[in-house]
């Protein structure tokens, strides 16, 4: 029986420090695997075009194109991908923002884990 790929994800933030925990978490969950990782929403426009992630994993508020928008552009571009928005701010004041983006989820970056990864992606997924 052939195994199954494991699900490509594309990490975007603007902090480094958020972007190696994300690189750690990822590599200690089976089935999941890092494709790429960005600082800003320009580069990972092209980085989604050029990896094709399964699933992206979004600040919402960087300097530039910020998450919301990033992720406007990335959903429209394929439906298909699975964007999660992950913000340190308070969820409630996001509401209104993230509401129309097409991202399937809003998370507290705290609040990512193995098992929120996994349970996510079999919720959410697309494919």
């Amino acid at each position: 029986m052939p195994s199954r790929r494991p699900v490509r994800i594309l990490t975007v933030d603007d902090q480094a420090p958020f972007r190696e925990a994300t690189k750690r978490m990822v590599a200690g969950t089976p089935g999941f695997e890092l494709a790429g990782e960005s600082a800003d929403g320009a580069s990972a426009l092209r980085m989604a075009r050029e990896l094709d992630p399964d699933l992206v994993l979004m600040d919402v508020r960087m300097n530039g194109m910020d998450g919301i928008e990033t992720t406007r552009r990335l959903t429209a571009e394929d439906p298909t991908r699975v964007v999660l928005l992950v913000s340190g701010d308070d969820l409630s004041a996001l509401s209104e923002e993230v509401r129309g983006s097409g991202a399937a989820a809003v998370l507290r970056k705290h609040w990512l884990s193995p098992r929120m990864l996994r349970g996510l992606w079999v919720a959410l997924r697309k494919r």
